[in-house]
């Protein structure tokens, strides 16, 4: 294959791999794994340590034998926040570069920019994130919480420790609108009434209109899925206008990409959220994953939501390989379609052969000196939204994402 000049300097500027494997290692049959995400931009503060969870996970493989007496060869893209970009390299990725397997997308955008590629090609696609739900096709392995993992174990607790009013600030796109919907049917199923919902496009940092409103909707509780950088505005607007001591503060997005750690203490503690990882988990998978880490990369301080379920993705990827005894896509598949689980920084992750979405621990948490305070966990939860619409075993030709009757 030749390459002009100008496609040459393209790829060699978005191009990156995992380590310098030496010569000879790369000259042999490697098996490759493609990567796309946000590693500049708007949003790298997600993509960047899941760029490097995934460098973790490749590398722990590769210094142990690799899989099947191969090494695993990372070819990783950086899509600058600019989905246009996630269409581009995800094509790139499966022709030119032929990888055996891709782990990427952040956004639900991201991720359906580049599933249907994936799909046509016939090339295995992990997205580990947490999202809105509903995605079903037998090639999309997913291995973050949905709503009926996160959400419903969150409203609960957190209207049960500041009353049944609750006011709705979501991120304007698949995510924050479906999200938002998801909490008003668990506000209501738990006794509550949603007084306000409003939503703002990723770019709005400006929130001081909506403080006033919800000062005349008075609410007992205010539940957030803002997504971003400009939506963390939010939060210290809030406190600087002497609200958070007044009404409380939940979140299903705070702290996925450790947006706590930058807010002061003032502004951050006492926010409530659910998720599959915290920094403050006392187990001693997680401690060694952090010492792991630390060796790596000098400090833990960059380890979030999203980069423990990639690095959990990858394992997941890895032990579907080791047991179909190869890289090729059916197979492999079919491997982990027996219920796979593997034991995480975070706990057990099981793969739902029904809906190939995660069965994970849950643990309901509160914001405390930039860290994650775990309350109380709920084990091995599982994706009951999604699989109330999504059946693969009896439909495995499905290929869409359900909007799931709320």
């Amino acid at each position: 294959m030749s390459l002009n000049r100008r496609e040459f300097l393209g790829r060699s500027a978005a191009l990156t791999t995992a380590s310098l494997l030496p010569y000879a290692a790369y000259a042999a049959d490697t098996i490759k794994l493609g990567s796309v995400l946000d590693t500049s931009g708007i949003f790298d503060a997600y993509g960047k340590p899941m760029d490097q969870a995934m460098r973790l996970a490749l590398k722990q493989i590769n210094d142990t034998g690799g899989l099947l007496d191969r090494q695993v060869e990372l070819m990783a893209y950086d899509t600058q926040s600019d989905m246009a970009l996630y269409s581009q390299y995800a094509q790139q990725l499966t022709r030119q570069d032929q990888v055996d397997v891709v782990h990427g997308g952040i956004l639900s955008a991201s991720r359906e920019a580049i599933r249907q590629t994936m799909r046509k090609s016939n090339t295995l696609y992990f997205y580990n994130v947490q999202y809105e739900g509903g995605v079903c096709d037998r090639n999309i392995f997913v291995t973050g919480v949905t709503p009926a993992q996160q959400v419903a174990v969150l409203v609960p607790y957190a209207m049960k420790k500041s009353g049944p009013k609750v006011h709705i600030l979501a991120a304007d796109y698949n995510y924050g609108q479906i999200t938002a919907r998801w909490i008003k049917k668990f506000v209501e199923d738990n006794g509550g009434e949603v007084v306000g919902t409003d939503f703002f496009p990723l770019d709005v940092s400006d929130f001081g209109s909506t403080v006033t409103k919800i000062q005349q909707t008075a609410p007992d509780l205010v539940v957030a899925p803002l997504v971003g950088g400009a939506h963390l505005s939010f939060f210290r607007q809030w406190a600087a206008a002497g609200m958070k001591d007044r009404i409380p503060l939940a979140s299903t997005t705070m702290g996925v990409g450790n947006e706590h750690k930058v807010l002061t203490l003032e502004e951050g503690n006492g926010i409530m959220v659910a998720y599959n990882y915290s920094q403050e988990l006392d187990t001693e998978a997680n401690k060694v994953f952090k010492d792991q880490w630390q060796a790596e990369y000098g400090d833990t301080t960059s380890i979030h939501e999203l980069a423990v379920s990639t690095y959990q993705g990858i394992l997941l990827w890895a032990e579907g390989v080791r047991q179909a005894g190869s890289v090729e896509h059916d197979a492999v598949v079919e491997a982990l379609e027996t219920g796979i689980s593997i034991d995480g920084p975070a706990g057990m992750v099981t793969l739902d052969p029904q809906t190939h979405h995660a069965t994970l621990d849950v643990h309901i948490m509160e914001v405390e000196n930039q860290g994650m305070t775990v309350i109380e966990t709920l084990p091995q939860i599982a994706p009951v939204d999604t699989q109330a619409v999504c059946n693969l075993q009896e439909n495995p030709d499905d290929n869409q994402q359900y909007e799931i009757q709320i």
